[in-house]
């Protein structure tokens, strides 16, 4: 090498070295956010007592059966950030310890090596790489040293490979086009789907694998190279829907494998099975035309199994377990026996059962499905909770998170030989919990319009007393067909309303999963039909109790509870003081041509507004809230974020607009960079501030 450019690259070399040790040195002064030791007065919850929860995320059991990993993540409302941190525990709960304490987030942390090590992701050589540590949190090690964000990994059976996830590029730029242009900020839309839920679409994740020899991660090759497609699939998509086979030899992975139009009115994926023996591909859920995800290989080898809705373009269609016999071809949906959705599930160590979990009644319970028995269902848990991310923990014992609507994730155990004991492993947030009054939780069944049943939840104030008036709130589910069960919430939390004195009412209306399909179906097409008259019959039933103030009814909601709230408001014939819509639908046929999934308007809206011959079409864009602004005379607080993609945040500025314009009190609170939820701490807190200060406003006054 000529002297002078040796000397140039030792000292570029050198220039690098200063500047990434500046880079890491700058990093390691990033504040630990962990645990808060939060002081409450009252025993009331508290925005700052809800962001001050550690939130239980994934866990994983070591090869043995002996212990359990898994993450918890902070925040902290001052820094306005977050951090995840590793946990160990005995698989009885015992000797818990957390083992890092750092200030780059760890995430999916899992055994290898035999139990020896764990692996996981963390951003500290400042991208996402895959680690690896012991069990003690020393000796970290990276192992991968990939061009990119590694966003998910699975080594296989054997270990000699990973899988992992990372982002291509399959949009060309601006820049790609006019390279002169390099500053120019405009983007060049030839397609849909070039927006998905909170971001301009321009690349798609793509499975890889590489070689593991122990030490380090190998060159990867991209299992879609050259293809434009997602696997796993925007926008939630994650590491659950790839799958290892058991010999190592073969990867089964998720795809609809569409662009552009035909990608956004269609939800037609695919389960694909690569082989890396002969590189390829075969589609093996080919034929069912709804949504295939989530595939995971029986221990034995002998079957695959995954998560199956039937009709393409319906994202609400009924979640069913599919179960293949690799050896035969034959498919079968073995959850036929459960009127609703499969959410999450595992396979028995012996292949003869899989475990899932389903929400029925307003609880998602743990269920068991035998294979060997015609399919046999079985529940083998109860009450009101819901449980989530199930897996086997040794051969006789499942390990899942619980929460319920008083208290958010726990590692739980059940005991399969005896008799489905449930035991609670972990206590994340006993010190909050310990000096909070929690308000009651009960379940009502009301009779609605149309002589049915239908179940409502709720939540009394801490110290209830019913020789006392409250204010009473009534909450509209979003989805439009996610369920009102046990379910715990970091903004729509029923506890923190509770605590402000408000009774909530929180029905199960038509619409929702867990009371059989035809009710769960009867909303597409009808948003503004018997849904409506259940939320009417959900607050004028529980009006007649004495200690319901009739003259201090509220009305909140989100997303479709956004959309009910701005339709309530033109119909409610002066039940309510007050109204609070988040991200909700004003505009109906704003929305069918603004949303990026155009399968969920076409399916829920029954079609186009153009379609004069179309009876549900049209029935629905009649009953388009914006249309009704003219009964409007109660006031209202709209929320939006302008990073929500799915439901654009002008939907919210026009409803709040034709507040003012119509003479009604209104606010906007709008987030310039939040999407469909609120993320951010300070967002957060603002969020239940502005809530709970319009509510006392004009609810409580």
């Amino acid at each position: 090498m000529n002297k002078s450019i040796a000397t140039m690259v030792m000292a570029t070399s050198v220039l690098l070295g200063a500047c990434n040790q500046e880079a890491k040195k700058a990093e390691d002064t990033k504040p630990v956010i962990g645990r808060s030791e939060i002081k409450i007065a009252d025993g009331r919850m508290t925005p700052e007592a809800l962001w001050a929860m550690g939130r239980i995320g994934g866990m994983n059991v070591s090869p043995d059966g002996q212990k359990v990993v898994y993450t918890v993540a902070y925040y902290s409302v001052p820094l306005n950030t977050s951090n995840r941190e590793v946990f160990v525990m005995n698989a009885d709960g015992s000797d818990n310890k957390q083992i890092t304490h750092t200030p780059f987030s760890e995430n999916e942390a899992t055994w290898i090596k035999g139990g020896k090590k764990i692996a996981f992701l963390s951003g500290e050589s400042g991208s996402s790489q895959l680690w690896e540590m012991n069990p003690d949190g020393t000796e970290r090690r990276q192992l991968s040293n990939y061009d990119g964000d590694i966003e998910g990994f699975a080594f296989s059976p054997d270990e000699k490979k990973v899988l992992f996830i990372s982002q291509v590029k399959t949009v060309p730029s601006t820049k790609d086009k006019y390279p002169d242009l390099d500053k120019a900020t405009g983007i060049i839309v030839t397609d849909l789907m070039y927006k998905h839920w909170d971001e301009w679409v321009t690349t798609a994740p793509h499975p890889f694998i590489a070689d593991f020899d122990g030490n380090k991660v190998g060159s990867p090759i991209d299992v879609l190279e050259g293809e434009p497609f997602e696997s796993p699939m925007k926008p939630f998509g994650g590491i659950e829907q790839l799958a290892w086979n058991t010999t190592s030899d073969k990867v089964a992975y998720t795809c609809r494998k569409k662009t552009g139009k035909e990608y956004a009115i269609s939800t037609n994926s695919d389960i694909y099975v690569y082989d890396l023996n002969t590189k390829q591909t075969v589609n093996i859920s080919e034929g069912i035309m709804g949504y295939d995800t989530n595939p995971q290989y029986s221990p034995d080898g002998k079957y695959i199994a995954w998560q199956s809705m039937e009709r393409d373009g319906y994202e609400a269609d009924q979640n069913r377990l599919m179960v293949m016999n690799l050896e035969t071809g034959e498919k079968t949906f073995a959850s036929k026996d459960f009127d609703s959705n499969v959410d999450g599930f595992c396979w028995s160590a012996d292949a003869r059962s899989i475990y899932f979990t389903g929400v029925w009644h307003g609880e998602s319970q743990v269920y068991k499905i035998d294979l060997n028995d015609g399919n046999k269902l079985t529940a083998l848990t109860s009450g009101m909770y819901d449980y989530d991310s199930v897996n086997l923990l040794g051969e006789n014992k499942l390990i899942a998170k619980r929460h319920s609507m008083s208290m958010g994730d726990e590692i739980y155990t059940i005991d399969l030989a005896d008799n489905n004991k449930v035991t609670q492993l972990t206590t994340e947030n006993k010190q909050i919990y310990d000096q909070l009054e929690m308000g009651k939780v009960e379940g009502r069944w009301m009779k609605t319009t149309d002589g049915k049943q239908m179940l409502t939840w709720v939540i009394y104030p801490p110290h209830f007393d019913p020789n006392k008036k409250y204010p009473t709130l009534l909450f509209c589910e979003g989805g439009p067909q996610s369920p009102v069960s046990q379910f715990w919430s970091y903004r729509w939390n029923f506890q923190i309303m509770a605590a402000n004195d408000y009774i909530i009412v929180a029905p199960n209306r038509r619409g929702l999963p867990g009371f059989g399909m035809e009710w769960n179906e009867q909303i597409s097409g009808d948003y503004g039909g018997q849904c409506m008259k259940d939320y009417f019959t959900a607050i004028d039933e529980m009006a007649k109790e004495p200690y319901v103030d009739n003259d201090r009814l509220g009305c909140v909601g989100a997303s479709f509870g956004g959309f009910s709230v701005y339709w309530l408001a033109g119909h409610h014939d002066k039940r309510f003081k007050a109204f609070i819509a988040h991200d909700g639908i004003f505009n109906m046929e704003m929305q069918y041509l603004e949303t990026e999934e155009m399968w969920f308007a076409n399916w829920d809206m029954g079609g186009a507004y153009w379609e004069k011959n179309n009876p549900v079409a049209q029935r629905t864009f009649a009953n388009s809230p914006h249309r009704f602004v003219d009964k409007w005379d109660t006031p209202i607080l709209c929320i939006h974020g302008e990073k929500d993609y799915r439901i654009l945040a002008g939907q919210g500025m026009a409803a709040f607009n034709a507040a003012v314009l119509r003479g009604v009190p209104a606010e906007l609170l709008i987030y310039p960079d939040e999407n469909h939820w609120v993320l951010k701490p300070q967002n957060g807190v603002l969020w239940q501030r502005t809530f709970f200060e319009w509510l006392d406003k004009w609810v409580k006054k």
